[in-house]
């Protein structure tokens, strides 16, 4: 598109600041609107995986992020009760010896923000956006009846329970999942592999994970992100319990995590993350493009979310560089996420009850069928495709391609 078009962003969460950097280096005058009073990170840990590193390479960042990361060559988990393996995953199973990155939710943003500073990208905080209106523009309508614009386009990047939205006819909040987990963000312990996101299971209702995740800013020391999953309506029960008890159970499952219990002085340490399930239907229309969560969100199982928000700014951004028109662009773009969106929101909500549920004969099957399938060819390849992200080509039709993806050295 020739033109240079005023566009509106709502968020300035990866996926806000993402597209914002596309969307100024391609000549347009961009505004983040943040509804914080400053923007900032929210969570822990989280997995970069070979797309979501290929969109940060694109944008220049690459090495920035390499810096602060902590590279994953496997994921692996184990039965508490009898130590067997039960998930073997290695990038390396495929060609061309793709890998992880995990990293602090801190990093991730610091290099994102950072950038966006360099550039000038305004960002406006203490903005609470409600609704918009359409024209032959858009204009935003905020929570104390301030209006802002016109607009040519306005990118929705609020997250799991974004308002824009419903402008486009989709009114649902995400369905909720039973289990949720604890999180924590704790000084890294030596003892455990540096290069692996470890798990360790008590049939599918307890998991404890171990994911090194690097620093959260240059000159930080190494930090870990640990997690314990529970039902979010359970919490209470566990706090009033008492702390103790609590890391009793947890040393019970992995007696190793004493190393990270002990930095735990109370509940006040542990964030309690809720999940649920939404996909919309068509992302885009009317002016208004959703991204990142506001657009599709899930359980963390397949460690996709950060990565799917990435590749929906880079979409985004190439849908408009191409595109006729903001109708045209707008059709393109959710073209172009379609079928990557739809396929790993399925297989995210189909696995995870094998991991995180009540039931006992899932995670029979589970610790069965995937250690079998780790093993014997193309099971291993299946499986390295499915967690990197890659099972279907995120890449044709968003002005990427598998020659620009990062290998290891």
């Amino acid at each position: 598109m020739s033109k240079n078009l005023e566009i509106a962003i709502a968020g300035a969460g990866p996926a806000g600041l993402a597209a914002a950097l596309y969307l100024n280096r391609a000549g347009h005058r961009v505004t983040v609107f943040e509804r914080f009073d400053e923007p900032k990170p929210v969570g822990s840990g989280l997995m970069l995986q070979p797309t979501g590193l290929t969109v940060l390479a694109d944008l220049g960042l690459l090495d920035d992020i390499l810096a602060l990361g902590s590279r994953i060559e496997r994921l692996h988990g184990t039965d508490a009760r009898t130590g067997r393996t039960v998930l073997e995953v290695r990038y390396d199973a495929r060609r061309g010896r793709r890998f992880g990155l995990a990293v602090h939710r801190a990093a991730l943003f610091g290099v994102l923000h950072r950038a966006a500073l360099r550039e000038a990208i305004a960002i406006e905080t203490n903005v609470e956006i409600e609704t918009l209106e359409t024209a032959e523009r858009a204009t935003l309508v905020c929570a104390n009846g301030k209006r802002l614009g016109p607009f040519d386009l306005v990118v929705d990047a609020s997250g799991a329970r974004s308002k824009l939205r419903q402008w486009l006819g989709d009114a649902a909040t995400p369905r909720p999942l039973a289990y949720g987990a604890f999180w924590a963000s704790l000084a890294w312990r030596d003892g455990f592999d540096t290069g692996a996101l470890l798990q360790r299971y008590d049939r599918a209702s307890v998991m404890v994970g171990v994911l090194p995740i690097g620093r959260p800013e240059p000159g930080a020391e190494d930090m870990a992100a640990f997690f314990w999953s529970l039902k979010p309506d359970d919490a209470d029960q566990v706090r009033a319990a008492g702390l103790d008890a609590w890391k009793a159970r947890v040393i019970s499952v992995w007696p190793a995590c004493e190393a990270f219990t002990g930095q735990i002085d109370g509940f006040e340490q542990l964030s309690l993350a809720r999940y649920g399930h939404h996909t919309m239907t068509r992302p885009a229309s009317r002016r208004l493009a959703v991204i990142g969560d506001a657009a599709h969100s899930t359980s963390p199982q397949l460690g996709q979310g950060a990565n799917m928000a990435l590749l929906d700014a880079a979409a985004l951004s190439h849908a408009v560089a191409h595109a006729n028109g903001i109708d045209d662009a707008l059709d393109a773009y959710a073209k172009a996420r379609r079928w990557h969106v739809r396929i790993f929101q399925a297989l995210s909500l189909s696995l995870t009850p094998f991991y995180q549920s009540d039931s006992s004969v899932l995670p029979f099957i589970r610790d069965r069928l995937v250690a079998g399938l780790a093993k014997v060819p193309p099971g291993p390849q299946f499986l390295a495709a499915m967690v990197a992200g890659t099972l279907v080509d995120p890449f044709k039709r968003i002005g990427l391609a598998e020659s620009q993806w990062p290998a290891a050295g």
